[in-house]
């Protein structure tokens, strides 16, 4: 049935073959179109959303629509904001979203298989579980290691955290202490709230170089040993959000194991560069982590929603996690395959592992691997030409992909800068702070982003700073 600019739905909730076919053709065809049109795309576009906002904030009508008009809508809606798809988004923690991943999740959604208990669909359940193994190789987890796919990185953490507080502390939560750095991602410190433990447990470590001081980890443990607290977790980070810096893993292990506290590693975005020689390098000691959480929506280019939570022993994670109704008790184990139910908070979840399985077959993981070489050697270039002008202040060099610098002056300056770069919407930058000072980040980790376009950013950013410093 056609209606209109295009399929409308007949027999209820249930469209007949050639409605689904016309639905498919036209969403593939705009899928085509838009990632066509995205390297001379703007990408920003701040203002002017207020009709459509309140457009969208409108009921749904009786009435059933058409399917073009309905994509019109999102595509109108989806042009306003920060497009974190271009090729010019540098800002953050770029990934693009890989059509293949994309199109995996529209067949896995449709199917919409039950994956959360390994008897309802036992090779659906190895094809995520499959997945999981190669990543926790990639780290040097033992065989044995398993994990969850997530919605990302901050339920990932929540999950380890979780494991990582009954593992050591059992019920009992007093004087608990965990150990971070003024660097780590804050969802350790929100995972550990929500985990029940109060804003104490959570102690800062000092940094040296941006990176944790394992000596003042060290006697941060002891000092709070011997006043009756409980170290239990000392929480490492295999690339910082700020500046992409990767913490003394080797030797916080080397703690983490004499003092009996569990191991965790948040590699969240520098998790995927392992894959690299040079990535691999820079993670040396993440093989002694008790726990990993990785994201794929990073540096694996897959769409967000996809974060990933790695156990040297996922019986930890079934013990603060597993529970049971007689309701399931027709269920069976299946031998070799893990019960994902068990290993995290949802007991409903969708399958998650053709967005994985899916790109890394049909691609080859060797392209993934040319394409994270690609990000380091964009990252080196800026680092390199930024250095070199001598209008920056550009005090470290990347452990992994991420740039951060300042035009020399006060903080106005920069901030200034960064206003006039992203105005421009061709390319979008971000900032933080470290150690008291403002910084513009450069991140080219989209799979869509080469030199070509690094390049551009980079001329853009120096012209600018050539008109704010006058």
């Amino acid at each position: 049935m056609m209606e209109g600019n295009g399929p409308a739905i007949a027999n209820g909730l249930e469209p007949d073959r050639q409605a689904v076919e016309a639905m498919g053709r036209e969403l593939v065809s705009r899928i085509a179109d838009y990632v066509g049109s995205l390297p001379k795309a703007p990408v920003s576009r701040f203002g002017g959303a207020e009709d459509a906002v309140a457009r969208m904030l409108l009921p749904p009508p009786d009435a059933p629509g058409t399917f073009h008009r309905l994509l019109d809508d999102f595509q109108e809606a989806a042009s306003y904001g920060l497009d974190t798809s271009s090729p010019g988004y540098l800002a953050y923690f770029p990934a693009g979203g890989l059509v293949s991943s994309a199109l995996a999740d529209a067949l896995a959604q449709v199917h919409n298989r039950f994956t959360t208990v390994a008897d309802l669909a036992p090779a659906l359940v190895a094809m995520e579980h499959g997945v999981l193994r190669w990543l926790a190789g990639l780290f040097g987890l033992p065989e044995s290691a398993g994990g969850l796919v997530t919605t990302g990185g901050s339920a990932a953490t929540l999950t380890a955290v979780v494991a990582a507080r009954h593992d050591r502390l059992g019920e009992d939560l007093t004087g608990a202490r965990l150990y971070v750095t003024e660097h780590t991602h804050y969802c350790v410190a929100k995972s550990a709230r929500v985990a029940g433990l109060p804003a104490s447990a959570v102690r800062t470590v000092p940094t040296r170089g941006l990176r944790m001081d394992p000596a003042a980890a060290a006697r941060m443990i002891e000092e709070d040993r011997a006043l009756g607290l409980r170290p239990f977790l000392l929480v490492a980070t295999g690339g910082t959000t700020s500046t992409g810096t990767v913490d003394p893993l080797p030797e916080l292990g080397e703690l983490a194991a004499r003092e009996g506290l569990w191991f965790h590693v948040d590699a969240a975005y520098g998790g995927g560069l392992a894959l690299t020689d040079r990535g691999r390098a820079r993670l040396a000691g993440i093989g002694r982590a008790d726990s990993v959480v990785v994201d794929p929506h990073k540096s694996l280019f897959l769409p967000y929603g996809t974060g990933v939570v790695l156990a040297r022993d996922p019986g930890t994670l079934a013990a603060a996690h597993a529970d049971s109704g007689d309701y399931l008790q027709d269920l069976r184990t299946v031998g070799g395959l893990p019960d994902f139910n068990h290993y995290g908070v949802e007991l409903t979840r969708e399958f998650r592992g053709l967005r994985l399985w899916l790109p890394l077959h049909l691609h080859g993981v060797a392209a993934f691997r040319a394409a994270l070489d690609e990000k380091l050697d964009l990252a080196a270039l800026a680092h390199r030409e930024l250095a070199a002008d001598p209008l920056f202040e550009v005090p470290w060099e990347p452990d992994l992909t991420v740039v951060v610098f300042r035009l020399r002056g006060d903080d106005a300056l920069s901030r200034a800068l960064l206003e006039r770069v992203n105005a421009a919407e061709r390319v979008f930058l971000s900032s933080t702070v470290v150690e008291g000072r403002f910084f513009v980040r450069i991140n080219p980790t989209s799979h869509r982003t080469h030199a070509a376009e690094t390049r551009a950013a980079l001329d853009l950013i120096r012209a600018r700073a050539r008109a704010v410093t006058g």
